[in-house]
């Protein structure tokens, strides 16, 4: 119970008796009658609650309430100066496109969406702009027109004989005028990261890859002292290279040199980096640099596998049915399948003995190593070397031909041991190393480190693929 006031003592002593008696007879009543009371409690407060929801105070009706409309004048913005200059405003579209080997300046301008018959009569008169359809298809042909569809800008790139630098072709408009020129700049180069795996050869891995050729070329020339390429490769084999891409205004147009590499053949896992070591060899000439493998081991040695870049072997070190005698003998070297003219090289160093024709070689060079080596270069249909001249590993010693005894273009290569034939491919396998020198190993084991992150970095791009 609650006093608003203070009651006097005796008013509190009375009014804590009569509550007594209260609370004992309602507690009496719960004891006899316990349903009865309980429900009437429920009555009392079920009542007490519809009685608050039925006072509770309502919002005032929307549709009700007073609606005033208000109504203002408002001053236009000053649009005019801005659709002026949107007016003369003009805008330029550039494209790019492919030349083919059928193209015209017509069909070439109208796959660029050009409409300017003053362009391409320009184009056809120019002894600079007829470089454009000049050659191979396949060059890329930029440009940049207006909004009416004019050629103001035409560009085109391409490789020079010089490794460092590409040449450029800009036809510009001025007015109702058209000049061009042919400009040199340097290649901007970019190391670029890639991966695949072996299904069927290992062009065909690097193709659907996007791998250029003469990276997949450079791959097995780095490895082929460990890996037969030819014949040992698996399927599910894979690789991871890191390699030089040369780009002209963003455009790649070659490839460098592979910078690293790894190859994993039937679960055998193969690294390698390329490396110059800096300074002066004891000849005073700078030190050649070449591939070794992360662990500080070299991958060059004293003489290559092929005396040709990576290519198919047409006929191996065996017994086989001579195609002209017609009959049945020891064929004591391997001949590699190749296009007339490809560059015949020589596997080492050494010095030439023999250079000219020779009864069923035909045009052969001859070149003597050290240990009683000597290498035969046959079937050439030009000997590129002179007798007595001193030839270094990977020089071009002639070119791959026909001449002789041969039923077709290929070059047949022999390597033999005092006097003797041998098989070249185990030979190589057996040459020694040329190792890292001993100064430039702190700056070699530095670069090692980073070439590993780059490999890891490269196999991660396969695994995405294939996600």
């Amino acid at each position: 119970m609650f006093w608003h006031t203070t009651p006097s003592l005796g008013t509190q002593i009375l009014y804590f008796s009569s509550s007594v008696r209260v609370f004992n007879s309602i507690a009496g009543s719960l004891h006899r009658y316990p349903k009865r009371v309980a429900g009437s409690i429920s009555v009392l407060l079920l009542g007490t609650a519809v009685t608050a929801f039925g006072v509770a105070p309502l919002a005032p009706d929307a549709a009700n309430l007073p609606v005033r409309q208000v109504l203002e004048a408002v001053e236009a913005l000053p649009m005019q100066a801005q659709l002026d200059a949107l007016a003369d405003h003009r805008f330029k579209l550039f494209r790019a496109e492919s030349t083919r080997s059928n193209d015209t300046f017509d069909t070439l301008l109208k796959r660029l969406n050009i409409n300017d018959p003053a362009a391409a009569a320009f184009l056809r008169t120019d002894a600079n702009a007829r470089l454009v359809l000049a050659g191979r298809a396949g060059k890329t042909v930029t440009v940049e027109a207006s909004d009416t569809q004019e050629l103001t800008k035409l560009s085109m790139r391409w490789p020079s004989d010089d490794d460092a630098v590409f040449k450029r072709l800009v036809v510009e408009r001025a007015g109702a005028t058209f000049t061009t020129r042919v400009e040199t700049a340097p290649y901007v180069v970019n190391a670029r990261l890639a991966s695949g795996s072996i299904q069927t050869s290992l062009f065909a891995a690097t193709d659907e890859a996007r791998i250029p050729d003469p990276v997949a070329i450079q791959i097995a020339e780095m490895f082929s002292s460990e890996i037969d390429f030819r014949r040992a490769l698996r399927k599910g084999d894979r690789f991871n290279v890191v390699y030089e891409a040369l780009e002209a205004d963003g455009e790649p147009l070659r490839t460098g040199r592979v910078l690293s590499a790894e190859f994993v053949n039937a679960g055998k896992a193969y690294q390698a980096m390329w490396f110059q070591a800096p300074g002066q060899d004891a000849q005073g000439h700078a030190n050649k640099g070449g591939y070794y493998g992360l662990d500080g081991k070299s991958l060059r040695r004293a003489y290559l596998s092929s005396p040709v870049e990576f290519s198919r072997i047409s006929s191996g070190f065996s017994m086989r049915f001579h195609p002209i005698l017609q009959k049945w003998r020891a064929h004591l070297g391997t001949d590699f399948a190749a296009a007339t003219g490809t560059p015949a090289r020589t596997v080492g160093d050494g010095v030439v003995e023999f250079a000219g024709r020779q009864n069923g070689y035909g045009n052969v060079v001859f070149v003597k190593h050290r240990s009683g080596h000597e290498t035969v270069y046959a079937h050439l249909s030009k000997i590129n070397v002179r007798v007595g001249q001193n030839v270094g590993q990977g020089d071009t010693v002639g070119l791959v031909g026909a001449t002789g005894w041969a039923t077709g273009p290929h070059l047949h290569f022999e390597f033999r041991v005092n006097g003797v034939q041998q098989d070249p491919m185990t030979i190589a396998k057996q040459s020694e190393t040329v190792p890292v020198p001993t100064a430039a190993l702190p700056m070699f084991k530095q670069l090692a480190s980073v070439v590993s992150t780059q490999l890891q970095a490269a196999a991660t791009i396969g695994q995405t693929r294939g996600e």
